[in-house]
This record gives C-alpha cells, structure tokens and sequence, in this order.
C-alpha cells in the first residue's frame, strides 16, 4: 500500500479526542502547507487598493470592519468585464493564504483552459473563521463583501458562482453554502467536514438550493467526521444516494439527488490522507490519488448553475 502525504504527517485519534483538539485549534491543528512570506500591513500602509478588472493575477487590498483584507484575483487571457464568466472562490488550509491554495489546486491555469474567474481571500492570521477553526472574524461577511465585488466590478455570473477550499477553507466553504445559499451555487470541499456547533443544529442547512461535491480520504484524519457529516447533510435534506460506483484503486464514487433538486457527489480515496487529490504540488498534494480534484470539481460546477426559485 502506497504511502500517502496525510497519512505520513497526521496521526489518527479516538473521537473524543479529536473533538476536543479542534475545538481548541481546528483541524487537528496546523496543516502541512504554510503561508507565503509575508509582512502584516503596518499602519501606515494604504487603507484599500481598488482592483482594475483585467487578465492575470491581482492583489487586492481593502478595509472590512475597520481591518486590512486581501483577496487575489485571476483572470483568464483574454478577459473582458463586457462578458459575464462563472467565479470560483478557492479557500486556504490554516496556516495558509491565496497564494497557496492557488499553487496546490492549479485552479488558476484551469480557470485559463476553461475561461473563467478565480479568487483566493486570505484568511487573518492564516485561518477563516470556519465550523470549528480558526479565530472570531466575519469572515463569510467578508467573501460576501468580496462576492458582490466580483459580480460587479468584474462582472462574474451571479448565477454561476462557486467556491472550494481545503482542510480550514473546505468547512469554510460549507459554512458559505449555508450561511451565503443565496450568492453560491455549488461548493466543492476537500478534505473537510461538515461539523462543529453550528452543524450539530439540525435547522443549520441552505435555505435555497446548493449542490455539494466532497473528496474524503480514507486516511484522512477527519474521515470519521466527515462520513457523518455528509450523511447527516443528505438526511436533513432528503437526498436519495445511488449505489456507489466503483472506480480504480478502489475509489468509489456515491451520488445522491435531494429533494430540493440539488445533487451531493462523494468521492472516497481509501488511500489518501489530508490531502488535495491530483495535485502535484505542496506538501498537502497527493499526485497519485487516483482522481483530478481540480478537474473534477470545475465539470461538477459548470454543470450546477444556480437554481431560482
């Protein structure tokens, strides 16, 4: 059995264990990857850097409830704010920023291959205020905030925005597909779960239809919980999962369709630990996962755009 990238850097607790260490540091504490170099912004540096819509990567600096936020923005060659593309919020481990997400997922050069928008909001202090880590920040408020400035400024479809992370940024983005249903279409968590205190309320689910897509390894140190949490997730939303399918190196993949018209797809990697699968950077890829995480995210996006009622 290969050795995977989780499964050499994590060790698995018992469950009360568990809850209780990421209660206090979410996750199990830190991640692999780390955040780049960087300096925080004194206080005699500009309050806001307004971005100029246009192909390539671009740093933006702005002013959310009186602090300093950063998100990157990357457009495909050939941009044009006169044509409306889909977005897709991709959210850091903690400790993280954009620019790790961004070199771990390669979303960017998909976003390249298949003409649309990537954004990478920086968590403070490394981490988002997700389901059970990391810090007190209104952080769906800001993506929120970042949201309307991409549908506006940039001229994203409001109708095909989606997001997606890993380990600290994979809880953040169910937290977005409940507590920001309206501004998300689908969401692709990877290596998270669906857990904390929030999730423990029956009543803590999207309001308006949101299709999830969701990679657990089965070395994963958040496994457990992740198997109840995306079980829990389809029984409250009545969904009706079809008999898994069978994959290679035993991968399966289980689909169910819900009630509210919305799908839920799992993909289980019994081989993979705490990890981005397909990814052939950082210390949190696993290049031999046995599926494309990136790519099989983006076709589950583009083919769930946003259900109006």
């Amino acid at each position: 059995m290969r050795t995977s990238p989780g499964k050499a850097l994590h060790v698995c607790l018992g469950t009360a264990t568990l809850a209780l260490l990421l209660a206090a540091t979410g996750c199990g504490g830190t991640d692999t990857e780390q955040p780049s170099s960087r300096k925080e912004p004194s206080s005699s540096a500009p309050r806001a850097q307004p971005e100029v819509p246009r192909a390539g990567d671009q740093k933006v600096t702005t002013t959310w409830k009186g602090k300093q936020r950063v998100y990157r923005v990357h457009a495909p060659p050939g941009y044009s704010p006169a044509k409306r593309l889909p977005a897709v919020v991709a959210m850091h481990m903690y400790p993280g920023d954009g620019e790790a997400i961004a070199s771990l997922s390669g979303l960017s050069k998909k976003a390249d291959a298949k003409n649309f928008l990537v954004a990478y909001p920086d968590g403070l202090n490394s981490g988002y205020n997700a389901l059970t880590c990391c810090g007190t920040e209104d952080d769906v408020g800001f993506i929120k905030a970042m949201v309307q400035r991409l549908t506006s400024t940039w001229n994203a479809d409001p109708d095909r925005v989606f997001a997606t992370g890993i380990s600290n940024g994979a809880d953040m983005s169910f937290k977005l597909a409940v507590e920001a249903h309206d501004l998300f279409a689908a969401v692709a968590p990877v290596s998270g779960a669906f857990s904390g205190n929030d999730p423990s309320d029956a009543a803590y689910v999207p309001k308006s239809p949101v299709s999830v897509m969701t990679f657990i390894g089965g070395l994963d140190r958040v496994k457990q919980m992740a198997d109840a949490g995306i079980k829990s997730w389809q029984e409250r939303l009545s969904c009706k999962p079809a008999p898994p399918q069978k994959l290679k190196n035993a991968i399966t993949r289980t689909a169910a369709q819900c009630k509210n018209g919305t799908d839920v797809v799992v993909y289980s990697l019994p081989e993979m630990g705490h990890a981005w699968p397909g990814a052939t950077t950082g210390s949190m890829g696993d290049a031999e996962a046995g599926v494309n995480a990136t790519d099989l995210l983006w076709d589950f996006f583009a083919a769930h755009p946003k259900r109006r009622s």
